[in-house]
Order: C-alpha cells, then sequence, then structure tokens
C-alpha cells in the first residue's frame, strides 16, 4: 500500500494543511478544485485513514491528519532542499531570492545599493525586496534571507556581521528652546519622544563604561518609519533615538544636535541572517558573500 501513495498527493495535502482550504490549494497548483480533492480522497483511501474532516463551512485536520502533516511537512522540505542541492551547480546563477529588510536609510539606501549592484552582476538572478520587517521567526516560510539590527538569539540562524551602527539621541534647536535640554537620561520622563519599535532606551556613561541607565519612553508620536519621526523632530516635536547614519547631514547642518553629551548608546550590531540548516542554492551564497564584501568596504 505504501509503495503506491503518490507523492504529488502529499503534496497537496501539505498545500491544504498550510493554505487552509481546497480552493486555494488548487489556485496554488492551478489545477481545479476537483482535482484537489480527488487527490485527498485516494491518498485517504490509500492510507486507510480520515486525513481531512470536511464540512460545506470549515475544513480541519483530523489526529491522524495532524500527526501526518507535521512528518511530511519535515519530509517535504528536506527533499525539496536535496533538489535544489542536487541542481544548483549545473545550472547558470539564476533564480529568486526573496529578501527581507528593515527600511530607513540602511535598507532604503544601503542594502537596496548592495542589491542593485549584485543584480547587474547576475542579471538572471530575481530579487523580492520586502520592507514589512515581521518578527525573524517569519522568515521561516516567507524569506530566504533577512537584515537586522541587533543582536539574533535564535539558534535556527545564522547572523553574518556587516557593520556596527552608531546610534544617537537627538533634537532640534527649536524643541531645545521651547523644552529645554536633557542632560541625564532620567530627565526624559519630563521630555516628548519620538519612538520606533524600541521603547526601553539603554545609556552607558562615557567615562565609566560600567555605569548603565535604562529608561523606557512613551512616544508622543509612535512609527517604525525613521524618515517619519526624523520629519517631526526636524519640526521640535521630540527627542529621537536613531542611527546616526540617518541623518547625518542634518547634524552636520545644526538642524538636529546630540543632547546628553556625557552618555551613549551601545552600537547595535547589522546583519544579514539566513537558515542554518536549510540547504542555500549557490544564488545565495554568492549573495550573502557579495553584500558581505559590500559592507566592509564602507
Amino acid at each position: 500500500m505504501l509503495n503506491t501513495v503518490n507523492l504529488a498527493d502529499i503534496r497537496t495535502f501539505i498545500l491544504i494543511a498550510q493554505l487552509g482550504n481546497f480552493t486555494k490549494a488548487a489556485e496554488a497548483l492551478e489545477v481545479s478544485r476537483s482535482h484537489v480533492s480527488r487527490q485527498i480522497s485516494a491518498l485517504e483511501k490509500q492510507m486507510g485513514v480520515t486525513l481531512l474532516t470536511r464540512t460545506t463551512r470549515t475544513l480541519r485536520l483530523t489526529q491522524a491528519g495532524e500527526r501526518f502533516y507535521q512528518e511530511c511537512e519535515h519530509a517535504m522540505k528536506l527533499i525539496d532542499q536535496a533538489l535544489i542541492a542536487a541542481v544548483d551547480d549545473t545550472t547558470n546563477i539564476q533564480g529568486l531570492i526573496r529578501v527581507n529588510c528593515v527600511g530607513g536609510y540602511l535598507g532604503e539606501e544601503m542594502v537596496a545599493q548592495a542589491i542593485a549592484e549584485f543584480m547587474q552582476l547576475y542579471p538572471q538572478v530575481t530579487i523580492d525586496l520586502d520592507f514589512s520587517s515581521p518578527r525573524i521567526d517569519l522568515i521561516e516560510d516567507q524569506f530566504d534571507v533577512a537584515f537586522r539590527m541587533g543582536t539574533i538569539d535564535d539558534a535556527g540562524f545564522i547572523a553574518r556581521h556587516l557593520m556596527n551602527v552608531e546610534m544617537v539621541t537627538l533634537a532640534s534647536p527649536a524643541y531645545i528652546e521651547d523644552y529645554g535640554q536633557p542632560i541625564h537620561p532620567r530627565e526624559l520622563i519630563d521630555h516628548r519622544t519620538l519612538t520606533g519599535s524600541v521603547t526601553k532606551w539603554s545609556f552607558v556613561n562615557r567615562e565609566e563604561d560600567k555605569k548603565h541607565y535604562d529608561i523606557h519612553v512613551k512616544g508622543k508620536l509612535t512609527c517604525k518609519n525613521g524618515r517619519a519621526i526624523i520629519k517631526a523632530c526636524l519640526a521640535g516635536n521630540g527627542l529621537i533615538r536613531v542611527p546616526k547614519v540617518y541623518c547625518d547631514e542634518e547634524i552636520q547642518q545644526g538642524k538636529l544636535v546630540e543632547v546628553m553629551p556625557d552618555w551613549h548608546i551601545a552600537t547595535v550590531p547589522f546583519s544579514v541572517i539566513y537558515h542554518k540548516d536549510r540547504y542555500q542554492p549557490q544564488r545565495m551564497r554568492l549573495f550573502i558573500d557579495f553584500v558581505a564584501k559590500w559592507f566592509a568596504k564602507l
């Protein structure tokens, strides 16, 4: 019985379990819904078990179906990786690389420029670049690589260091004139702040490295887009904590001023993240090596 089970039927079952219904699976496979239904019926008949409970409105995995799905999904990923590895070195450098990246200057200027230059070298490679910055565990299925600031603690991924990002706390001269300039981080509780996703601001004393101060701030404006909070800061709406590279020009022109001169923010690593155990096609290896060398030249 097991020798006659069709691998294509198992692939269809996995897709149905992932997408939640027959129609979406049929669309993804570019076949009819009735074809998908026949595949599942044949699979259940050959196995002698019910994998899915179906009504006109709902579809759910049975206990046997859930167990079968968990095992098959993992096994199918291994088969897919084996197929990629087998043909990888016999073909041209081509195919899709799905990239997720932080926005702002780091992503929209630096990473985007590196990608543009990589595509010039390998014109048959297609890049899908996304700036939505979901949680790192979401690249498991959606993305091949991700560019992230900060330390990555997930053992399932490798972080290849690209650069250290200098962070600064800034205000506009107009804000300082209206609200004063904080000298110590504890004073931030009485100031207006403009924040991204990080609301715990950590500082280190410039003269005593072991002297730290952490404070949770509540932004008058909360936005994950660096350009947006910089514009609000330039208008005098509050203090910001951003990578210095985002607004070097504004600092040099005096439009933004660093505050709390006795305190600084520890540099933040910027890395390209990829799966530890997943086989990397040649295009992926070349891409990761290229961006590492690109940032090393800065």
